[in-house]
């Protein structure tokens, strides 16, 4: 039986009050159902040879923070904020602060040396992707990378589904208007 949203979310109040006060095992429920948000927000931002790495300073930047957290109903919309905070973080310390679109083609998407067209094809679209607006990238890579749907992208971001909506409309029109014409003419699905 699939819960339903108002469950969902008072299920998340409980485990953010248990994490709140001091039960881990709370908080590994709670990275296991924000780990592939926290993940697809770092994607939109850094360069992919950094993700996995910044996707754990996340979490540790967020225990002990997490007696600061206000609502704990907004623990998404929080933890989205740390993430974007932490990618932006990553540029500031960084030395060679580039671009995300010139770091994400120098460091994975287009050197990976694969030979399965299908990675090929998945790397150049994500990175068209990489050339879109900030909201639309972030909502794209948590639907077609994370697997996410649009109300549990809402849920977990903290946005409204509304916004969701528009931002990926309009994120697949400019994707699938980006998109090479080798890419269009493989029948990629978009």
């Amino acid at each position: 039986m699939t819960k339903g949203p108002s469950e969902t979310l008072s299920d998340e109040v409980l485990l953010v009050h248990a994490a709140r006060n001091g039960d881990r095992s709370a908080f590994g429920q709670l990275y296991d159902r924000y780990a592939p948000m926290v993940h697809g927000i770092l994607l939109a931002r850094v360069p992919p040879s950094e993700v996995d790495d910044l996707v754990q300073e996340v979490f540790l930047q967020a225990l002990p923070r997490l007696r600061r957290l206000r609502d704990e109903k907004r623990f998404g919309g929080w933890l989205a904020a740390i993430t974007r905070n932490r990618a932006n973080d990553f540029y500031r310390r960084s030395q060679s602060a580039r671009p995300f679109a010139t770091s994400l083609g120098e460091e994975g998407i287009e050197n990976c040396g694969t030979s399965d067209p299908r990675q090929a094809e998945a790397r150049e679209i994500l990175a068209v992707i990489s050339s879109l607006p900030e909201a639309y990238r972030e909502t794209l890579i948590l639907r077609l990378v994370e697997g996410m749907t649009g109300p549990e992208i809402a849920a977990r971001t903290g946005l409204t589904e509304g916004s969701v909506r528009v931002n990926l409309y309009r994120g697949m029109q400019q994707l699938r208007a980006r998109l090479t014409p080798s890419v269009k003419e493989k029948g990629s699905g978009l």
